[in-house]
């Protein structure tokens, strides 16, 4: 047997696993150093910082006395505070300690220092996704204006644009505002070639050029069929069961028009023409109400066909974009959830960790601004995951935490009991219900 042909699948699956692994512990180490920290100002002291489970492979202790450790098994971490009994947070045996060491103790500082630091954990994740979408606005810039053109890709059209023009009008329609070019560029004739009218050296030339948005591909969705039939960034879909596409709203048309039937693509990539067969899938969209519509759809992205001149936004407007991207995810995810166990969409939108590392190793692929951005995203994920009112989670510590502060007093040990070990079912029924859809889910 010829072991070569293996060398591909297994470098696939090594590319997955790293970056499943990568972007799982960049988002628990912020998570678990949000508790940590401030845990560690609001006076607990913190035993073992773990990244990982299991065996520990290094480990250092500091001279605060907290064990700072790498372990074996590369899914998760956890802070073992003071007084807890493992990573859990269960209590141990608290009797004989002095007031000092009482009040150093995770379970018997004050409420307002446990709250604290157990709501860390996802708001620091929070904070991460925020950093992280500032960070990507502020190195990608946004368009300038007026609209100029910066780099020109390769295509399969002919035209007359160069880099440095900057774009007055289309088919004799002035360019707005970059606010309003979408709306703008779907008043255009639906046609491959238009004629622009640019400015050029101080002159204003008419000038043959491409449909601002042809049927190119700017993104691939992860677990779409572009993804499965192996579509790449910068693709040019040409013609789609012998119908040639001359926008990418033309695309979009025959893609629904087909529910679900496979299509012939035509394909342009790096001079080469090829063909390509793709079904699309069933997909459940956000919409701007906050609910969902069910779409046919192939996987991928439009965009302009050429790069424009940008520049850095200000600080204000990178916190704002920011903070927009966070709270459009953790918007959707919640409304998500809510359509899903209601049976207005489909249970299998929720992704166990085989989807996940797929997906991160799909991203990956399209370049580090992509990956950036996914960590991002799920980072969003994990700290409002975290939240939700279940023993075990810190949602569920929160609320155990605000019964305390109304009746003077926390649940008894057996009650505690009780509702951990029910919070541990619920969380290994749902990994177990998210295993399957990554098996089972079309």
């Amino acid at each position: 047997m010829e072991l070569l042909q293996y060398i591909p699948g297994f470098g696939n699956l090594a590319f997955t696993l790293f970056t499943f692994v990568v972007a799982l512990l960049v988002i628990v180490a912020v998570h678990e150093f949000g508790h940590y920290i401030v845990g560690r100002f609001s006076g607990i002291d913190a035993d073992v910082f773990s990244l990982g489970f299991g065996p520990v492979l290094v480990s250092r202790t500091d001279r605060r006395g907290t064990c700072w450790q790498i372990a074996a098994i590369p899914l998760g971490g956890y802070v073992r505070f003071r007084g807890d009994g493992d990573a859990a947070s269960v209590t141990t045996d608290l009797s004989g300690l002095t007031d000092e060491q009482a009040r150093r103790s995770m379970h018997l500082a004050p409420l307002w220092a446990r709250a604290a630091t157990v709501s860390a954990g996802p708001i620091f994740n929070f904070i991460l996704s925020i950093l992280v979408f500032f960070a990507l606005i502020m190195a990608r810039g946004v368009a300038t204006e007026p609209l100029t053109i910066a780099e020109i890709p390769p295509l399969p059209f002919e035209h007359e644009l160069r880099a440095g023009d900057e774009i007055v009008a289309i088919a004799g329609l002035e360019t707005p505002e970059l606010s309003g070019f979408s709306a703008f560029a779907n008043q255009l004739p639906v046609e491959a070639m238009l004629d622009y009218d640019v400015l050029r050296d101080g002159a204003t030339l008419s000038v043959a050029g491409v449909h601002p948005y042809p049927a190119i591909v700017s993104g691939v969705a992860p677990d779409s069929a572009s993804a499965a039939a192996g579509l790449k960034v910068g693709d040019v879909i040409l013609s789609a069961d012998g119908r040639e596409i001359a926008a990418f709203t033309d695309l979009q048309a025959i893609v629904a028009a087909a529910e679900g039937s496979p299509l012939q693509l035509e394909i342009w990539r790096d001079g080469t023409i090829i063909g390509q067969e793709l079904t699309p899938r069933r997909t459940d969209l956000p919409i701007g109400d906050g609910g969902f519509e069910t779409r046919w759809l192939i996987g991928i992205n439009g965009g302009l066909w050429f790069t424009p001149e940008t520049a850095a936004p200000s600080v204000g407007e990178g916190l704002t974009y920011g903070l927009n991207q966070t709270w459009f995810i953790a918007k959707y995810s919640i409304s998500g959830l809510y359509h899903m166990v209601t049976g207005q969409i489909s249970s299998c939108n929720i992704q166990g960790p085989i989807g996940i590392a797929q997906t991160s190793s799909t991203v990956a692929s399209q370049g580090l601004f992509a990956f950036i951005g996914f960590i991002a995203l799920l980072s969003t994920a994990v700290g409002l995951m975290n939240l939700f009112p279940i023993p075990v989670l810190d949602g569920g510590h929160l609320i155990l935490h605000g019964w305390e502060a109304l009746t003077g007093s926390p649940p008894g040990d057996t009650a505690m009991r009780i509702l951990m070990t029910a919070g541990l079912a619920m969380i290994i029924t749902l990994m177990f219900f998210a295993l399957s859809n990554d098996v089972f889910c079309p």
